[in-house]
């Protein structure tokens, strides 16, 4: 179990209330994976509470720059031997300072976050840095054929563009155009609680 030590930790509720609901699937999807890459960690605590029940798994970390120190605190008490030294991962960037092939890759409320140009570089640099075979898992609200799934994202979409015009819920059609460019498909789309979906993405050859 882990061990909380250092209260200040930032805390992000949003992690807290969906972990549990993730594992029950990631636990399955990453059975036979070993290599996973987290785009997007923010606090850490998915990546501390997926690590330590998915002990097989080699979880790497990546956030802006900024958000780094975050991490590394929940990694700190956790003192879990399966999660590597945070990166520091701009998507935007040219080519990710990513030295590996990772046959797993997640990430969790980051698309709606990002702007679509960010989105779309998203999927160009998974396609490069995920193996042949390999699965992305992607977490949160989607849109599907340019309509939301229920009032509730559509006012959570509003609240989005309100704080920053380029972010908002994206649609699956869009997804998967950016997606093909990278060799990726959707492989499964699972329904979740409070109107959000688990994308799951697999990089062909």
């Amino acid at each position: 179990m882990i061990q909380v030590r250092n209260m200040n930790k930032p805390f992000a509720q949003s992690c807290e209330d969906n972990k549990a609901v993730i594992f029950k699937h990631l636990d399955n999807l990453l059975e036979n994976k070993h290599q996973l890459l987290e785009i997007g960690s923010g606090t850490g605590q998915h990546a501390v509470y997926f690590a330590e029940n998915l002990p097989h798994i080699r979880w790497q970390p990546t956030e802006l720059a900024e958000n780094i120190a975050a991490i590394e605190m929940w990694m700190q008490d956790a003192a879990l031997t399966n999660i590597t030294k945070p990166e520091v991962l701009d998507v935007a960037a040219q080519q990710w300072p990513l030295k590996k092939e990772f046959d797993a890759a997640f990430t969790a409320n980051t698309l709606h976050i990002m702007s679509i140009n960010h989105v779309e570089k998203l999927f160009s640099g998974l396609g490069n840095v995920l193996s042949d075979g390999a699965i992305f898992i992607s977490y949160g609200p989607f849109n599907y054929n340019g309509k939301f799934s229920s009032e509730s994202n559509a006012r959570f979409d509003l609240w989005l563009k309100d704080r920053d015009p380029v972010s908002g819920i994206r649609d699956v059609d869009e997804l998967k155009a950016f997606a093909n460019t990278a060799n990726i498909d959707l492989v499964d789309d699972i329904e979740m609680p409070m109107n959000n979906r688990l994308l799951v993405w697999k990089k062909f050859g």
